[in-house]
């Protein structure tokens, strides 16, 4: 079964994540250039080299499947942005999954209004990936 998946470990290759200000998204990781740009507590970008291991690739694939990551809606923007988009704070985790033939991208904003059952999925896919960030980064 999870060989015919409609997403196979076997066909990934990278994993893209950013966070921050709608407008504003400097907060940003991805899995194929290893490059890691964050703010820090004294608002400095910080560009760091942080390399995930093959087990925690493929702990973040089976994680995203666990959690139904690929049903998940691409767009879960809050009511703030859809109300003003130019001004909107609230913040917003995006986060994308790269395959060679497909990819999987969810948007989400933490004042996201709809169904709670989807918003907690992404949230908690968002973070294991930031917590698998954190941790390589330690490494």
């Amino acid at each position: 079964m999870i060989k015919n998946a409609p997403f196979r470990f076997a066909d990934f290759e990278s994993i893209e994540f950013k966070y921050g200000e709608p407008n504003h998204m400097v907060n940003e990781y991805n899995s194929k250039t290893r490059i890691y740009k964050y703010l820090d507590k004294q608002d400095s970008l910080i560009t760091d080299t942080v390399k995930f291991t093959k087990d925690d690739l493929l702990y973040l694939h089976r994680k995203a499947m666990e959690l139904g990551f690929w049903n998940l809606d691409t767009d879960m923007t809050g009511p703030e942005w859809k109300k003003d988009s130019t001004n909107s704070k609230v913040p917003r985790f995006y986060l994308e999954y790269n395959y060679k033939d497909k990819s999987k991208r969810v948007t989400l904003d933490a004042d996201f209004a709809g169904n709670p059952r989807m918003h907690d999925a992404a949230k908690s896919m968002i973070d294991e990936v930031n917590r698998m960030l954190a941790t390589a980064q330690a490494r």
